[in-house]
């Protein structure tokens, strides 16, 4: 039996894409913070799910801005499993606000989750992965590390650094067996949106007048298009992830955007050319020095 450890499996997509996984035949370690504390009514929901489906479901304690807390996770589901077939980096949240207003401490807390905390989880599945020659890594990003919204910079930001980091891996662990892969999903109705804290800087707001307002307009916006029947399911993101795992080694593809795309998958198309041929220049570059230094 395969297995699947996922981050931030309390809520919204990582919780979808557990119970989808386990459904399909996977075992799947959910992994969350507090989960015998602030979220133990979803570790029961998880383990109730599993115990009437008869699925494979473990909750482990994952926190993703500790050191400490995922490597002693990593740990235990290598000590049972003997290997991590997939990572699922999910975890994350959300600033939405006017960025100037947000302290220095404010943006690294949100990239330490969403950006160092995949790092974290990264760094302590890929020796497994490279030890068994086979492996593959799936990072959830945004829309916004593709596109840039007002009011989302500092979230957009640690998206985007995601994107690059999941572009270079992607390229480095290809050699060892391991796949790397991103979904980005567009608006949908989970809890991300309020997630993130209110600006520090009440001095910025201040000078920012009505203008201050305009980022919980946008919420109400989105509040409003959620509850109409275009909304797209989250349901959607958790399929995607799935349709991931199930693909056939060596022919997963790079990026797929789930839900509205707002021009993403176009934007998508039109970079994929231009990084391959970077990629064959500096490859080529790489080769030319070799000679030479000889």
């Amino acid at each position: 039996m395969k297995n699947v450890v996922i981050t931030g499996s309390s809520s919204g997509f990582g919780y979808l894409s557990t119970l989808t996984l386990a459904r399909k035949g996977y075992k799947v370690w959910a992994t969350m913070r507090n989960p015998d504390g602030k979220n133990a009514q979803k570790k029961e929901d998880l383990l109730r799910v599993a115990n009437e489906e008869g699925l494979q479901i473990s909750v482990v304690e994952l926190d993703v801005t500790s050191d400490t807390s995922v490597s002693s996770a990593i740990e235990k589901i290598v000590a049972e499993d003997g290997k991590i077939d997939t990572l699922v980096n999910n975890a994350g949240y959300m600033f939405v606000g006017i960025t100037e207003a947000y302290s220095i401490r404010q943006a690294q807390d949100q990239f330490d989750t969403n950006f160092f905390g995949i790092l974290r989880t990264t760094k302590a599945v890929t020796p497994h992965m490279r030890k068994h020659g086979e492996g593959l890594i799936i990072n959830v990003t945004s829309l916004a590390g593709r596109l840039s919204f007002p009011y989302f910079g500092i979230y957009c930001s640690s998206k985007y650094a995601v994107e690059a980091y999941s572009q270079s891996l992607r390229y480095e662990l290809a050699p060892f067996g391991v796949e790397v892969s991103v979904v980005e999903p567009g608006p949908f109705s989970t809890n991300l949106l309020y997630s993130g804290p209110k600006e520090a800087d009440s001095k910025v707001l201040e000078d920012y007048g009505d203008f201050k307002e305009v980022p919980h307009a946008m919420l109400k916006n989105f509040e409003g298009f959620f509850q109409t029947d275009e909304a797209p399911s989250p349901q959607l993101v958790a399929d995607d992830i799935a349709s991931l795992v199930e693909a056939q080694p060596g022919k997963r593809v790079d990026r797929i955007v789930s839900g509205i795309d707002y021009g993403v998958v176009e934007l998508n198309q039109r970079v994929a050319p231009l990084q391959e041929s970077l990629i064959k220049d500096s490859l080529q570059m790489g080769h030319l020095l070799q000679v030479s230094t000889k």
